[in-house]
């Protein structure tokens, strides 16, 4: 898969809160980085790597926000990653901008980082 269609299938299977297709994009050792991350689970330092780790944060957060969902409004590649702005949506919260980019790796999602202010 190319960057562009690995954004396109992570952005579906995030906002259909599929675990199973969301973690099929990554590498098993994927790394992924968060604010939101650090301020929930501050004794992780944002970071998480494996996919254990990724399906534990993710349920988290479905569970607890059965709303959330990612708006795309601009995709950027070089080949090697994808820089994602989209637009985080959270019934009853303002919404928020948010930054990811998606380190690719023969065709699977190595790292992850989220930015937001």
């Amino acid at each position: 898969m190319t960057p562009p269609e690995i954004a396109d299938r992570w952005f579906a299977a995030f906002n259909a809160h599929d675990l199973p297709a969301l973690l099929a994009l990554y590498h098993d050792d994927a790394e992924h980085f968060s604010p939101k991350l650090k301020q929930r689970r501050p004794e992780t330092e944002g970071r998480v790597r494996g996919k254990p780790a990724l399906h534990a944060w993710w349920a988290d957060a479905f569970e607890r926000l059965p709303s959330l969902r990612y708006t795309a409004w601009n995709l950027i590649t070089d080949g090697t990653a994808v820089f994602m702005e989209y637009i985080r949506q959270v019934d009853g919260e303002d919404d928020l901008r948010v930054g990811e980019v998606l380190v690719i790796r023969d065709g699977r999602i190595a790292a992850s980082r989220v930015y937001h202010g």
